[in-house]
C-alpha cells in the first residue's frame, strides 16, 4: 500500500471536488458526498466549513461556517462580482423564483436565452441608468456569471445562447438578498 492509498479515505475525491466548487449530480463523486455526509461533514468542520446537499437539485456544495459577527476562517475566498454582474444576478434569481412558483409548469429547470436576459434587464433597470454602456458590456457580465457557475451554456444557435440556470443562486441570493439589492437599486438610480 503506497502513501496515498493509506492516507486517503473512501470519500476524499468527494472532499477534493467539493473544495474546488459545487458538484452536480453527474459527479462520478455525488454517490460518495451522498453516502459520506456524515463522515464529510465531521471532516471539513475542523476547517471552518459546511456542507450544503441539495439531493433534489441534484448539487452539493461547501460554505464557510461563521461566528456571531459573520466572520470566518477564510478559507474560501470571497469574490467581489461588482454592481453589473449583482444585477444579472438578481434578475436570474428573479426568474427562477417566478419560474418555481408556477404551479402549470412542468419541467423542472429553467432556461433562458441571452435575447430573454437582456429584455428582463431592460424591464428591471430604470431610467436614469446608464443602460447604453450596461448593454455594450452585457456580454461580458453575462460571460462572468456562466463562469461564477449561476449559468451553464446548454447550447448555441446563429447569435442565440442558451442557458440554464443553476439552482445554487437560490441558496446565493436568498429572498432577503434580493429585497435588499432591489431597495440599493432603487436608491442608486434615484440619486442619479
Amino acid at each position: 500500500m503506497n502513501i496515498l492509498e493509506k492516507n486517503t479515505t473512501p470519500y476524499s475525491k468527494a472532499i477534493v471536488r467539493l473544495l474546488k466548487g459545487v458538484v452536480e449530480r453527474s459527479s462520478n463523486v455525488w454517490n460518495d458526498i451522498i453516502n459520506y455526509q456524515i463522515e464529510i461533514q465531521d471532516y471539513i468542520s475542523k476547517i471552518g466549513l459546511e456542507l450544503i446537499v441539495k439531493k433534489d437539485d441534484g448539487f452539493a456544495f461547501v460554505k464557510q461556517l461563521e461566528d456571531n459577527e459573520g466572520k470566518t476562517l477564510g478559507l474560501v475566498q470571497r469574490r467581489q462580482i461588482g454592481f453589473e454582474t449583482s444585477i444579472i444576478l438578481v434578475v436570474l434569481r428573479q426568474s427562477l423564483e417566478e419560474f418555481d412558483s408556477n404551479p402549470t409548469q412542468l419541467a423542472v429547470e429553467k432556461f433562458i436565452t441571452d435575447t430573454e436576459i437582456k429584455d428582463e434587464l431592460e424591464l428591471f433597470l430604470q431610467e436614469g441608468y446608464n443602460q447604453l454602456k450596461f448593454q455594450k458590456d452585457l456580454d461580458s457580465y453575462i460571460k462572468r456569471v456562466v463562469e461564477l457557475g449561476y449559468l451553464k451554456e446548454i447550447s448555441k444557435k446563429d447569435n442565440e445562447t442558451k442557458y440554464q440556470i443553476h439552482r445554487i443562486i437560490k441558496e446565493k441570493i436568498t429572498p432577503d438578498i434580493l429585497e435588499e439589492f432591489k431597495t440599493k437599486l432603487q436608491d442608486y438610480v434615484e440619486s442619479i
